[in-house]
This record gives structure tokens, C-alpha cells and sequence, in this order.
């Protein structure tokens, strides 16, 4: 192989990107050696297996993601901004819409959501860790490599181009002969079973390791969409991991699952791809939904409206979401009797919905409201994600569906659901949290400015795109003509497009600015919250809770406050007992990501190598013998003493 053919060239961009990756990196080097903190990032965060840690460094990722994805959207707004504009050409544009879906869905929206699970959710529930804290660990790190596979892919060896869901026979080696889908194939596949590993670890946390009298139905709404969104990962990602493992044996190995050639069949990956991908869809919007139920009924000083009716309608659309996925090819020839069933599927699912919608706004009827920033994102939310709604009950429509397919109207639908749905709840968790993790609030007026900014711009960014499907411009157009009267829609998409990218730019300041000026939180309860984590103090000891919470009704935390009745039982500490960091995560998913590069490049000896390096890996683990650490009863009393300023 050439070096040309490794290195991607012939793109200033690219020779930029370069250049930027090298010199961040020796930054980052030079800095961690003259600041002498490798040994406190190797012991802290590398080799933690605490899940509040575990959660900083999934947000964190997320964070890094949506900085690439964006960037990936700006360049594609850009080139739409006028006609015939020539800033990218067809080939470049390709590689950036597909790694623009694959980043903000996969590497930016999934690990948010998963970041905030892990900070969460023990909390919520009265634990000391999850159920499994190095298979935890695993998890983020395959997550990673996977990430970092896929990322760079646009400098080495060349990007994906045949679009997020990667439709045969666009990403087989006769129409997409580079190795950019080889990454596609394989750092999906490694990520994808880090989040397998999480759904399973979930599942098993809330299930078996919930405290005394946290009832399922007294659980906090979002530790019931966690639940719920683990369920479906758990029955949705082994498919998209054997479409993946088949995707990868037809393009590495010869096989012929999905070419057009011996017996191979295209649509069993467009069937195989969206059984997963509308399951992943609810997958990163039904935890949001927990944190605006959460949210909303913390600010409106009141009980979340309809909470049995809440729990049933997420079951219901967890249902519902593996019953849906053919609606995303009407126009494929399945006949009448498919497109009709699946449309009345795609409709039901409003349904539910819709009931949850209803829950909201009677939570907020006759509340006291506060409009901080965390309910200024669900407040936005509420009217945003249902129009985003109303318009996917169009699409629903099969017969109208043959205008609406593949056009702008329909890029416009999916992002009026998930970025109110998703990224709204995201940063509204972000905000709501943020003292929970570090001790003080974001900044309430900068954070309000990011809000306005973000909101404004994305409907000033995507409203138009509406109307462009409507008039009949197809997603995935690289350029058009003047006569079209595509430009000037696209011109006012792209303003918004900056106006959103600003926003996010003020958020990112905010938090550099509330860590140098915000006052640190006296108490682990700035918002009068209702819920078991916000009894703990701020930031959070390693081991959660010093002593056991006895839970007695929904709400549980509000319930002590209000009725005056102890969460916590009278009497001394003791000891508890917790697990030990470990480097072989990390270790585990450097060798993972090396197995990954080498596959994609067809370099099978060294990739048979690192093979045997997991296997490695996996028996020292099998044959460890670690029963971890306890921490002192004085040690704890001294430590609460500190973070409180009282006994327990």
C-alpha cells in the first residue's frame, strides 16, 4: 500500500485536520508531562471504574462527537447556501452527510444518553455502583475505540460514503471500492457491543440492586425509561452487530449476503439495518423523556401527572418501535398489504406519545413554576418535538409518502424529533445535573443565552427544509441549479445553521466560565428536587450513600422533606465495601480498536495478533482474583463530616 492510499490527500481540509490532530495531541502531551498528571489520569480516570466517572467521560465524548458532527453539518449547510457552489465537491459531500448521521446518532446522542444513565441512575435508586462496575468500564471503552475508529477515517484511509444506514449496493466494494466502509462496518460493531454490554448491566442494576422500599413503581421517571431503553438495546443492537459482522464478511472476505450477485439480497440489509435503527430511534429519545418528566415535575413543584400511564405508554411505544421499521421504504415495491400494516403501526405509535405529551402539560397546569435554564429546554421541547410529530404522521401516510421520500421534508421531520427530543434533553439533564457532579451551577444567564441561541437557530436552520421537500428538493443533493429557486431557503437554513453553532459555542464557554466565577453549592439540593440523588451532597462521595436510604413513596426525597420522615436509619456507619480500579478495560479497548485498524486495511496477521491479545485478556480477568476495597466507618464519618458539614 501506497501512502497516498493510507493517507487521505488532495483536500486542503483534510491536510488542516492533519495538522490540527498532530498539534493537539503534542499539546496535550506536553501538557499532562509539564503539569506532571499522568499518573492522576491513569489512576482517576483511565483505570475508574466508578460510574459517576464512567458518566463524566461518556458526556465528555459526547461533547467532542458533537463538535465533529457539527462542523460535518456546517460544511454541508455551506455548500447548500447558494447554487452551484463549488466549497465541496460530490465525493467530500458524500463522506460528510455519512459521518455526520453515524457521529450525532451513534458516538454523540448514545453516549449522552448513556453518560447521564451512569450518573444517574444508581443514584436515583439508592446504589452504591452499578451491578457489574468493570463491565462498566468495558463498555465505555470499547464505545471509544470504536468512536476513535471511526473518526479517523477521514484522515486515514478515507471516510464512509455511502450514508448513515449505508444502503446495498452503494457500500459494497463495487460502488464504494476504498476502505471507508470497512471502518463503518467495524467500529459500528465494536461500539455497538460496548452498548450491549451497558444494556445488560442497566437491566440488572435497577432490577436487583434497588433500596429497601424503592418499589418499581416507586422509581423516578427516568430510571423507568432507562429501564425500559436497556430492554430495547437488548433486543435491537445483536442486529444491527450480525448485519454489521455480514457486512463486513461481503466486503473483507468475499462472502456474498448482500450484493447484487449469487444469491445475495440488498434489502436484507435495508431490513436488517432499520429492525435496529427505529428501535435506536426511541433508544436515545425515551431516556429524554425521563429527564423532562423529571424536570418539569421538580419545576413545577408538583407530582408528575399520570405517572402509572406514563409508565405504560413507554412500554407501549418499546413495543410498538420493533413494529414500525418498513415504514422507511414505502416506495420499495413491498405492495399494499406491507406499506398499509406498517402504516397503521408508524400511526399507533402517536398514540402513546401523545398521552405523555398530555402528562406534561397537566404536570405544569397550576404549578409554580421556575423558568431555569434545565425547563426552558423542556418547555421548548413540549411544542417543537410535537410538531416534529405531526409531520411524522404524514410520512406514516404510505400513499403520501411517495412525495414526501428522500426529500428535504423528510430531513427536516427527523430532526424536529430528535434534537428537541434527544439533544434538547440532553443539555436540559446536563444543566439539571451539573451540580450534582462538580459541586456548583452552570451559569444561569449564560446558560438562558445558549438556550435562545440553539432554539432560534434551529428552527431558523430547518424550518425551510420543510418547504424545499415539499418544492421537491432531495436530501443528499450536493448542489442544484439556480433555476430550481432552491437558494434562497437554503441561504436562510444556513444562517440558522451558524446561529445554532454559536449557541453551542456559548454553552461550551459557560462551562469554562461557571468553573472559574459560579459559587460552590453549599447543600447537594440547589433545586428543591424530589428525587433520592439530590439527597446525597454535591459533588458525590465514591461510594453514594454513607448509609442505606429507606424508600416509602414515589418521590421519595420531596416525601423526607416535606412529611419530615428520615431516609436514613439512626445509628453508626459502617464499613462498605467497594470495587477496585482496573487498567484491563482500558487495555481491552486499545487492543480492540488495533484488531479494528488492522481489519480494515486487510492486514490479517497482525490483526490475528491483537485477536489473541482479547483472548489474552479475557482469561487474566477469568483467572483474577480481586475482591476490591473497603472504606472505614471512620473514614466515611470524616468524609460526610466534610461534604455536609454535619452527620448523617
Amino acid at each position: 500500500m501506497k501512502w497516498d492510499e493510507f493517507f487521505v490527500t488532495g483536500e486542503p481540509m483534510i491536510y488542516g485536520a492533519m495538522v490540527s490532530i498532530v498539534l493537539v495531541s503534542i499539546a496535550i502531551l506536553v501538557g499532562l508531562t509539564y503539569f506532571k498528571k499522568w499518573g492522576y489520569l491513569w489512576r482517576e480516570w483511565l483505570t475508574t471504574v466508578d460510574h459517576k466517572r464512567i458518566g463524566v467521560m461518556y458526556i465528555l465524548s459526547a461533547l467532542i462527537m458533537l463538535f465533529r458532527g457539527g462542523v460535518d453539518a456546517l460544511l454541508m449547510r455551506t455548500q447548500l447556501a447558494v447554487p452551484e457552489s463549488g466549497f465541496l465537491d460530490s465525493q467530500h459531500y458524500n463522506e460528510i452527510f455519512t459521518t455526520h448521521g453515524v457521529i450525532m446518532i451513534l458516538f454523540m446522542a448514545m453516549p449522552f444518553v448513556i453518560g447521564l444513565m451512569n450518573v444517574v441512575v444508581p443514584l436515583q435508586i439508592g446504589a452504591r455502583d452499578v451491578a457489574f462496575p468493570r463491565l462498566n468500564a468495558v463498555s465505555f471503552w470499547l464505545f471509544f475505540a470504536g468512536a476513535m475508529l471511526f473518526n479517523i477515517s477521514f484522515v486515514i484511509g478515507g471516510s464512509p460514503d455511502a450514508g448513515w444506514s449505508a444502503y446495498f449496493p452503494l457500500a459494497s466494494l463495487e460502488f464504494s471500492p476504498t476502505v471507508g466502509n470497512n471502518f463503518y462496518s467495524l467500529a459500528l460493531q465494536i461500539s455497538g457491543i460496548g452498548t450491549l454490554m451497558t444494556g445488560v448491566n442497566f437491566i440488572v442494576t435497577i432490577l436487583k440492586m434497588r433500596a429497601p422500599g424503592m418499589k418499581l413503581m416507586r422509581m423516578p421517571m427516568f430510571t423507568w425509561s432507562v429501564l425500559i431503553t436497556n430492554v430495547i438495546i437488548l433486543f435491537a443492537f445483536p442486529v444491527l452487530t450480525v448485519a454489521l459482522a455480514l457486512m463486513m464478511f461481503d466486503r473483507i472476505f468475499g462472502s456474498q449476503f448482500f450484493t447484487m450477485a449469487n444469491g445475495g439480497m440488498d434489502m436484507l440489509w435495508a431490513n436488517l439495518f432499520w429492525v435496529w435503527g427505529h428501535p435506536e430511534v426511541y433508544i436515545v429519545i425515551l431516556p429524554a423523556f425521563g429527564i423532562f418528566s423529571d424536570i418539569i415535575s421538580t419545576f413545577s413543584k408538583k407530582n408528575l401527572y399520570g405517572y402509572k400511564s406514563m409508565v405504560f405508554s413507554m412500554v407501549i411505544i418499546s413495543l410498538l418501535s420493533f413494529l414500525v421499521w418498513a415504514h422507511h421504504f414505502y416506495t420499495m415495491g413491498a405492495g399494499a398489504m406491507v406499506n398499509g400494516f406498517f402504516s397503521i403501526t408508524t400511526m399507533l405509535i402517536a398514540v402513546p406519545t401523545g398521552v405523555k405529551i398530555f402528562n406534561w402539560l397537566f404536570t405544569l397546569r397550576k404549578g409554580k413554576i421556575s423558568f431555569t435554564s434545565p425547563m426552558l429546554y423542556a418547555m421548548a421541547f413540549i411544542p417543537i418535538f410535537t410538531f416534529g410529530g405531526v409531520t411524522g404522521v404524514m410520512l406514516a401516510m404510505a400513499s403520501a409518502d411517495y412525495q414526501y421520500h428522500n426529500t428535504m421534508f423528510l430531513v427536516a421531520h427527523f430532526h424536529y424529533v430528535l434534537i428537541p427530543g434527544t439533544v434538547f434533553g440532553v443539555l436540559a439533564g446536563l444543566h439539571y445535573w451539573f451540580p450534582k457532579l462538580f459541586g456548583f451551577r452552570l451559569n444561569e444567564a449564560r446558560a438562558k443565552l445558549a438556550f435562545w441561541l440553539i432554539v432560534v437557530g434551529f428552527n431558523v436552520a430547518f424550518m425551510p427544509l420543510f418547504f424545499l421537500g415539499l418544492q421537491g428538493m432531495t436530501r443528499r443533493m450536493y448542489t442544484y441549479s439556480a433555476d430550481t429557486g432552491f437558494g434562497p431557503l437554503n441561504l436562510i437554513a444556513t444562517i440558522g445553521a451558524f446561529v445554532l453553532a454559536v449557541g453551542f459555542v456559548v454553552l461550551c464557554y459557560n462551562f469554562y466560565y461557571s468553573f472559574r466565577h459560579s459559587p460552590r453549592d453549599e447543600h447537594g439540593d440547589p433545586w428543591d428536587a424530589r428525587t433520592l440523588e439530590w439527597s446525597t451532597p454535591s459533588p458525590v462521595p465514591v461510594y453514594n450513600f454513607a448509609k442505606v436510604p429507606h424508600v416509602e413513596s414515589q418521590d421519595a426525597f420531596w416525601h423526607s422533606k416535606k412529611h419530615n420522615v428520615p431516609l436514613y436509619k439512626e445509628g453508626p456507619y459502617e464499613e462498605i465495601h467497594m470495587p477496585s480500579n482496573s487498567g484491563q478495560p482500558f487495555i481491552l479497548g486499545v487492543i480492540m480498536f488495533l484488531a479494528g485498524f488492522f481489519l480494515v486495511f486487510s492486514w490479517f496477521i497482525p490483526a490475528i495478533i491483537a485477536g489473541v491479545g482479547v483472548v489474552i485478556m479475557l482469561a487474566v480477568r477469568s483467572f483474577e482474583r480481586d475482591h476490591g476495597y473497603h472504606i472505614s466507618a471512620k473514614e466515611i464519618a470524616a468524609t460526610e463530616q466534610k461534604l455536609r458539614g454535619d452527620s448523617v
